[in-house]
């Protein structure tokens, strides 16, 4: 009876080894684990009346991100080291006629507009959810995260972590160009 208490731990061990192999075989076969599913791809954007992050007396709904022409829209905050990551390439996407709509998330007001003061100001709006609701709305999980949002204001992609220049061009501009054409 001893002897067979003994393998308990090695089949333990077996078990939880088979499992690890498991999920390193499925992301080989190309699940990226950053990208994370979304129940609101291909419908519209939540409901949202924000104010805008320098002049807090200014609202916008949604309307605003049905502009026609496909968006960005970038949650991030000054807490977040990974924002500052990718923040120099939303400036460069925004250089090159990407409109890109910031979502300053849980965030303190004064703080967020010095980032950008300082950092540049790549958002061609940028709206302030301070208590965090809208990202909650859209299931947001933390900062940085990106959707892709085409010009009737469906979204139609999420990223999460930063927005760089790979996963632009192999994941989002192929359907920023779909949805930019009438896709």
């Amino acid at each position: 009876m001893k002897h067979k208490l003994l393998f308990i731990p090695l089949v333990l061990f077996l078990l939880l080894a088979a499992v690890l192999v498991v999920q390193l075989v499925r992301n080989a076969q190309g699940d990226d684990p950053m990208r994370l599913e979304s129940a609101l791809i291909g419908k519209p954007v939540p409901a949202f009346t924000l104010t805008s992050l320098d002049q807090p007396g200014k609202t916008f709904d949604r309307a605003v991100l049905r502009d026609g022409h496909p968006q960005l829209l970038n949650v991030w905050a000054t807490w977040c080291p990974t924002c500052r990551a990718e923040h120099q390439f939303l400036n460069t996407l925004a250089r090159g006629g990407i409109r890109v709509v910031g979502i300053n998330y849980k965030d303190d007001r004064l703080k967020a507009i010095n980032w950008l003061n300082t950092l540049g100001d790549p958002y061609a709006l940028s709206l302030y959810d301070g208590d965090g609701m809208f990202g909650l709305d859209l299931g947001v999980y933390g900062a940085p995260e990106t959707f892709l949002i085409d010009g009737r204001g469906i979204i139609r992609y999420r990223h999460a972590g930063d927005l760089n220049a790979d996963v632009w061009q192999r994941e989002v501009q192929p359907l920023y160009l779909k949805y930019s054409r009438g896709g």
